[in-house]
């Protein structure tokens, strides 16, 4: 299963969010030396996704012929 990915705040690269956090990653180019360095943007808080767009309209009436469930 595989974790949605969303643009880093930082580096604007494509990482995924785990646990509503990005995940530890190293910012682009090539490294001088043999240290290990992250993102700034590593391990911050991911921003909440977009709410979901409503699949009908409660006030629209119902088509023609369609009779309640219950």
């Amino acid at each position: 299963m595989s974790s949605p990915r969303r643009a880093c705040p930082v580096c604007t690269r494509e990482i995924a969010v785990v646990g509503g956090r990005f995940a530890r990653h190293d910012p682009p180019g090539r490294r001088t030396g043999l240290e290990l360095i992250s993102c700034p943007g590593s391990r911050r808080i991911a921003p909440l996704m977009a709410p979901a767009e409503p699949l009908f309209d409660p006030e629209e009436p119902p088509f023609p012929g369609q009779q309640p469930l219950f």
